[in-house]
């Protein structure tokens, strides 16, 4: 290693630049290697049949001696999902975090009993760790989770704030608002590099407060007779504090549908992130027992998925909650991109069954846990660092905190704009984007396949989904060197064999020509090219008839 590389600290980024989720950063210095988040990423439209996608760690796995362990920000999945995947593949190293995250990785764990527990140790706001050629001091600032760690990171070639996700929250429900002074303290230490996230980037203003979603969630309780059924996402542990409290203030009863969202609440209990008075649960098959006007449901699946509890309740397959008129529904969640149709679909349910419907366009009943352009602004203002990376976003987004970077006075030269897998030198004098490039494609989970579906496997259920698939069978007689009567032909989401007849008629006899040449050759028969031909033959002739190509499965029995 050249002396020049020496003395500066590599910054990789295996995920979540240029999109939203799969976050994971790495500091390298001198070898020696510094692990922040380790998240998983939500498959997308053309990934059929994937879990989830997760950043590729090939990387570390050469590297395995020179890890010092990983420093997480919270409990979010895009932030700790990536743990049970990767620990696995590049051995096990400390994990640093705050308790409410450090519960929230052990009980997700239980899903992967076959893995040693992973070693971690709790971390809060204040908390100081050494690792190698790197100092770590922890601080909190407000997300939409308890718990949530920035880190001030002091290197050999100077200080670097790591934002993790963030808002500036001057009221918020269930924690400390936002300390700005020491925030100030921390950024009078010298700020060499800023890496500041990235998610509201486009978005002009202030987040909400969440005293603001609580007064409007309160107007809504205030005035329901009847049952209130809401929904939001498992992990946001703030939002469902503000229910159970708003239910507890209205002597209703709480119902919790859905395994994650009971995962979590269960944790929360345990570290008293969320406080719930004795009684206040009841199991959902007791709704009956109380008023309507005594109950509340909080579940899981506002985003629209199939086999969660909202979707279930909407479509009159939940065991024990059917839609009534005077029910009332909440949607306590900003839809994800991508989620819109699936959303709509749901809300437009609801209406039909005569419920009343309240969502986050209808009045402030939802804030992100993310910075907007004026509190992302005011986190350059305070840290005044030399230079600036931008973290943990979609390019635009990225690109647009860049352009609010400039705007704080940060020269365009000290400011970088990276995707996954570049590797970044800092020093002293210079942030540099250099032309090095290490593994950062995604890695996708399939069940309990790990980057086992490539692109050839995504390809092919691609083709299925758009094209379907015939699968052609042909009995040979091995001494009379021919087929044994017509081949059978099996087509899924290609054609109706029905309504195919003369179409099929033409492909039997194409089946028929090619298998009995080469059967009737004499000697031994490679049925391996054979299949082959069938494949690429008989697929040219439906592509002329249909214009379509569906995948060929060419089956071969000699008796």
């Amino acid at each position: 290693m050249e002396k020049s590389q020496k003395q500066n600290l590599r910054i990789i980024p295996l995920g979540g630049q240029g999109e939203v989720g799969r976050n994971m950063i790495l500091f390298e210095y001198q070898g020696k290697i510094l692990i922040m988040d380790m998240g998983l990423g939500f498959p997308e439209e053309n990934m059929p049949g994937i879990d989830c996608t997760i950043p590729n760690s090939a990387y570390l796995k050469k590297r395995t001696k020179d890890i010092l362990g990983t420093i997480i920000t919270h409990g979010h999945y895009d932030h700790i999902g990536a743990i049970p995947y990767t620990l696995p593949r590049i051995g096990s190293i400390p994990i640093y975090t705050g308790a409410l995250t450090k519960g929230m990785i052990l009980k997700r764990q239980e899903d992967f009993s076959n893995q040693p527990q992973p070693e971690i140790e709790t971390v809060k706001d204040g908390s100081k760790i050494k690792l190698g050629p790197f100092e770590i001091e922890f601080f909190r600032l407000n997300h939409n989770i308890p718990d949530n760690l920035g880190f001030f990171i002091k290197t050999p070639v100077g200080n670097i704030i790591h934002t993790s996700d963030f808002k500036f929250d001057e009221s918020p429900v269930n924690e400390p608002p936002t300390n700005f002074e020491k925030l100030k303290k921390i950024a009078q230490r010298g700020i060499l590099l800023l890496m500041s996230e990235s998610t509201g980037a486009e978005e002009e203003g202030h987040s909400l407060s969440e005293e603001t979603i609580f007064e409007n969630l309160d107007k809504i309780f205030k005035k329901v007779e009847g049952r209130i059924i809401a929904a939001s996402f498992a992990s946001l542990i703030n939002r469902i504090q503000q229910l159970i409290t708003l239910s507890e203030k209205y002597k209703r009863k709480v119902a919790i549908e859905g395994y994650s969202m009971k995962t979590n609440i269960k944790v929360a209990q345990t570290l008293k992130k969320i406080k719930v008075k004795k009684g206040t649960f009841i199991k959902t098959k007791d709704i009956s027992k109380f008023p309507d006007s005594k109950i509340s449901v909080i579940c899981t699946g506002a985003q629209g998925e199939e086999d969660a509890a909202f979707m279930r309740i909407a479509n009159h397959e939940h065991k024990f909650i059917q839609i009534k008129k005077e029910d009332t529904i909440i949607f306590s969640s900003s839809i994800v991109p991508g989620n819109e149709k699936s959303v709509q679909i749901l809300k437009d349910e609801f209406h039909r069954q005569g419920a009343k419907v309240f969502h986050y366009k209808m009045m402030d009943i939802h804030a992100s846990g993310h910075a907007k352009q004026e509190e992302l602004k005011e986190m350059i203002r305070i840290m005044k660092p030399k230079f600036f990376l931008p973290i943990y976003g979609q390019y635009s987004m990225l690109v647009k905190h860049a352009e609010l970077a400039e705007e704080e006075g940060i020269s365009p030269k000290n400011i970088v704009i990276a995707e996954n897998g570049q590797v970044i030198n800092l020093n002293q004098k210079t942030l540099s984007l250099t032309k090095e490039r290490v593994p950062s494609n995604y890695v996708m989970v399939d069940g309990l396949g790990i980057g086992d579906v490539g692109e050839v496997v995504l390809r092919d259920r691609q083709n299925l989904a758009q094209d379907g698939m015939f699968v052609i069978i042909a009995i040979v007689d091995r001494q009379a060197g021919k087929i044994k009567g017509s081949p059978d032909i099996i087509s899924r989401g290609f054609i109706y064999l029905r309504e195919s007849k003369e179409l099929l008629k033409e492909t039997r006899k194409r089946i028929i020509d090619i298998v009995n040449k080469a059967a009737g050759s004499g000697g031994a028969v490679n049925w391996t090219h054979v299949k082959d031909e069938l494949r690429n033959k008989i697929g040219e002739f439906l592509f002329s008839k249909t214009k379509r190509r569906p995948i060929i499965l060419p089956v071969v029995i000699e008796v």
